[in-house]
């Protein structure tokens, strides 16, 4: 389980992540992260797992899974980064670690090219 302060919790966090942030996709799930450089809080990070993925049991498995994984990665993370992970529909059957390794990579790779730019 994640620790409290490394949960995303308001709406206006989902949202600037999902709208604002840098974006990556596999079949099954789809990855967001916004990094605000001048804050030193710690990174934050938030799960969209919809009603699409089956019932409520595989929703939380689900969810579960993922949270562990990132537990696990969740060092890797910059100061001030909000990270979304959202499932697609297939995601409850799929080998999400494989995939969340992908994404994760792929979204810390376009971030520090990004910081590179600036």
């Amino acid at each position: 389980m994640l620790a409290k302060t490394a949960r995303l919790t308001e709406s206006g966090d989902f949202a600037r992540a999902t709208k604002s942030g840098l974006r990556s996709s596999s079949t099954n799930f789809v990855g967001y992260l916004y990094i605000d450089g001048e804050s030193k809080h710690p990174a934050r990070v938030g799960l969209i797992i919809g009603k699409n993925i089956g019932g409520s049991v595989l929703r939380h498995r689900l969810a579960r899974r993922v949270r562990h994984y990132l537990r696990e990665h969740y060092s890797k993370l910059p100061d001030g980064s909000l990270l979304v992970i959202r499932g697609l529909n297939n995601a409850a059957g799929s080998e999400y670690s494989l995939e969340l390794t992908q994404i994760l990579t792929t979204l810390l790779r376009k971030a520090k090219e990004q910081a590179m730019k600036k």
